[in-house]
């Protein structure tokens, strides 16, 4: 069983910034991207940020500048630093990542997801 628990969470004012994390845990052999998706009331889930185990990063054009995702790969954890926070990055946002089981076999997982608030 794997499991991705995400934390950080909350209500912040515009300007702000929050910083959220993200722990897999479970049969864990080694993991390909970690990322972090949202989705906001009424619109589709969309990419935010997410590396690869190599360090290779992407991120939404809307994110860019203010976001910065990084990792442990030693604690299989993944952060996401959100700085300038915007009325419009209200969202819940979900963590993401393709994990390969001691089976071998790479499955794609989703964390229960964590909710954002920028508001004043």
């Amino acid at each position: 069983q794997v499991q991705l628990v995400e934390s950080g969470g909350g209500l912040v004012q515009p300007g702000g910034s929050l910083r959220l994390s993200c722990a897999a845990s479970g049969s864990i052999f080694s993991i390909y991207t970690m990322g972090w998706y949202r989705q906001a009331p009424g619109k589709e889930r969309e990419l935010v940020a997410k590396m690869t185990s190599g360090g290779s990063t992407n991120y939404a054009d809307s994110v860019k500048g203010r976001f910065t995702i990084s990792r442990d790969n030693a604690y299989n954890t993944v952060y996401l630093q959100m700085n300038s926070l915007k009325p419009e990055d209200t969202a819940v946002y979900y963590c993401n990542a393709d994990i390969v089981r001691m089976s071998g076999l790479t499955y794609n997982y989703w964390g229960q997801g964590t909710q954002v608030t920028v508001a004043s």
